[in-house]
């Protein structure tokens, strides 16, 4: 945001290991979405990482509308 940046990408981890997105990763996507709307920032996607055999979980090829 520093550098007047047009999109951005969100990543954070689950400490469970399992990269399933929770009820409250889906409403911070939701309150990015809205932020960036504002800001004129693109959210590209929001990466959800775990450790199994599932590294991490894409909210956009899950077709969360962004």
């Amino acid at each position: 945001m520093r550098q007047n940046c047009t999109a951005i990408i969100v990543a954070h981890n689950h400490p469970s290991s399992d990269p399933t997105p929770s009820p409250e990763d889906f409403a911070v996507t939701k309150e990015l979405v809205q932020a960036g709307k504002l800001l004129d920032v693109e959210l590209i996607d929001h990466l959800v990482i775990g450790g199994g055999q599932q590294k991490f979980v894409s909210l956009k090829e899950r077709g969360i509308v962004f």
